[in-house]
């Protein structure tokens, strides 16, 4: 494996990190909406990360989004009376955002993120490296 190899392998988990962290700042810009645009609770969307080729000729490894898909959890029922949107017992249901576990997320994958453009950086110090060898 050349060192173009690991731009393809970095480069392929900084588009995942950076889908993953879309789909945090999704989940916390909807944590607090009572309704979305088809009239439900904001459901939260989580990034399912596969294992892809980044290019025939590497033969490495990389990784791709598989999908994004909605959290099932039901939605948290908040007992609010003279909101609008209140059922006949008095509660609203809300996303099923958990801002704890949003920020924990956002967290890793920016580090992730962080980790592979330092690891991009690493390999074209090496390659700059190289070439300087035979010019002093």
């Amino acid at each position: 494996m050349s060192l173009f190899g690991t731009f393809d392998i970095a480069s392929s988990a900084l588009r995942a990190q950076s889908a993953r962290l879309n789909a945090v700042a999704s989940n916390l810009a909807n944590a607090e909406s009572a309704t979305s645009s088809n009239g439900q609770p904001y459901r939260a969307r989580q990034v399912v990360f596969q294992t892809a080729m980044t290019s025939a000729a590497s033969h490495m490894p990389g990784v791709q989004v598989a999908a994004v898909i909605e959290d099932q959890a039901p939605p948290k029922l908040v007992y609010d009376p003279k909101n609008p949107l209140a059922d006949a017992n008095g509660y609203i249901a809300m996303p099923n955002v958990n801002v704890v576990e949003e920020m924990t997320n956002m967290l890793s994958a920016s580090r992730a993120y962080q980790t592979n453009a330092d690891v991009m950086n690493t390999a074209k110090t090496l390659m700059m490296r190289t070439l300087q060898l035979g010019q002093s």
